[in-house]
């Protein structure tokens, strides 16, 4: 090799092209319709996950709620194209067509993410039920997931027990449960989420739905007192599902726990594997 070609070689490489570079994971940002503050937090995750270096994102804004009939039906996302679907929506049914397609896509091996509120969409579509597995419902709809002190999973049959919710923001500690998945490999085994809603009481059908990391949901806090699952993961056919039920607001989405959280949780819905390394800012474990 000559000296011309070597130097070729060694720019191609320090510029991220060549044979090194990993192709950036297409991702789907879905909006439009939340009971939180969409339009503040979605350029917030997509800055996120394409500061991160490992993603391409697109936004999809769904029609309002009280858009007509053909507004809807001109919303036909094409989910085949992307590795992963990130969802920042909690409203509207989509129309029949789009959920059996995104069925289609996530049976045949696609990713989903669940930010916060959007666990909580689609109640009567049996099918999403399994996909997130626990939602924001009352106790007579589905069954509640805990761990107990020994970290044992705990299910509470439906209609007992309290149904979902939340106390003041507050900051908690985070319990890792599953220190060996790759979206939490090498973080600390605890740690302090800043001041966030902790959701509790969560409902569902929780099938297939594998537990990351859990918070005390304390008593004087408004809380239950029970380990409430907030990070988890779901199987659904070939697909993979992370459900982060971090991240009210701004703040909470941007705080570098939950945006070191968002991105490797993406990788992993997206690939089975986790290539982007803890940030130097992630905190330590709680003293």
């Amino acid at each position: 090799m000559t000296v011309l070609n070597l130097l070729s070689v060694c720019l191609l490489v320090a510029s991220g092209g060549g044979m090194g570079a990993a192709p950036k994971l297409p991702v789907l940002l879905i909006d439009g319709q939340n009971n939180h503050n969409w339009k503040a937090t979605t350029p917030v995750i997509r800055d996120i996950l394409e500061k991160s270096g490992r993603f391409t994102v697109e936004v999809l804004t769904s029609p309002p709620a009280d858009a007509p009939a053909e507004a809807w039906a001109a919303f036909k996302p094409d989910f085949a194209r992307y590795r992963v679907v990130f969802s920042n929506y909690n409203g509207s049914e989509w129309p029949a067509d789009v959920k059996s397609a995104f069925e289609k896509y996530m049976a045949d091996g696609g990713g989903l993410v669940l930010l916060h509120a959007a666990e909580n969409s689609f109640p009567g579509w049996t099918e999403f039920q399994k996909m997130c597995a626990l939602s924001w419902q009352g106790p007579d709809f589905g069954d509640r997931i805990t761990v107990d002190d020994d970290g044992k999973v705990v299910r509470t049959p439906k209609g007992q027990g309290p149904g979902a919710g939340h106390g003041p923001q507050h900051p908690y500690e985070m319990i890792v449960r599953d220190r060996n998945h790759p979206i939490l490999r090498g973080l600390p085994a605890k740690w302090t989420h800043p001041a966030d809603e902790l959701y509790h009481g969560q409902r569902g059908l929780a099938l297939n739905m594998h537990i990351l990391a859990t918070a005390f949901s304390a008593k004087d806090q408004g809380g239950t007192g029970a380990n409430e699952p907030l990070l988890y993961t779901v199987a659904y056919g070939k697909g993979r599902v992370f459900v982060d039920l971090l991240g009210h607001d701004v703040p909470q989405i941007s705080a570098p726990d939950n945006a070191a959280l968002i991105v490797r949780g993406t990788e992993w819905a997206a690939t089975g594997r986790v290539t982007v390394p803890v940030p130097k800012d992630f905190p330590g474990a709680t003293r």
